[in-house]
């Protein structure tokens, strides 16, 4: 089992900036990749970022050159950090893993208010 907490949202003024932090515990040696996503009132959960063990990363079209996805493996700690940030944006972000066996873990997740 994987356990991910997230921090870090929170409400930012448009152009602003935040970073999120997912901490995973547990089974975290069975851990193949990472992602954040999130999900924005009446919208279904979209992919913000993933990035894999080995540092590959991938970003949604409307992120790039934003959001920048990150991983500390010796604190198992995953990031997101996020600049020039818009109304658009506002959304509950979560962090997920994808582990061995086709395993996937999610977070609570974390609200992002972005103010115009």
């Amino acid at each position: 089992q994987v356990q991910l907490v997230e921090a870090g949202g929170g409400l930012v003024q448009a152009g602003g900036s935040l970073r999120l932090s997912c901490a995973a515990s547990g089974s975290t040696f069975s851990i193949n990749a990472f992602g954040w996503y999130r999900q924005a009132p009446g919208k279904q959960r979209e992919l913000v970022a993933t990035i894999s063990s080995g540092g590959s990363t991938n970003y949604a079209d409307s992120v790039k050159d934003r959001f920048t996805i990150s991983r500390d493996n010796a604190k198992n700690t995953l990031y997101l950090q996020m600049n020039s940030l818009k109304p658009e944006d506002t959304a509950v972000y979560y962090c997920n893993a994808e582990a061995i066996r086709l395993k996937s873990y999610w977070g609570q997740g974390t609200q992002v208010t972005v103010s115009s």
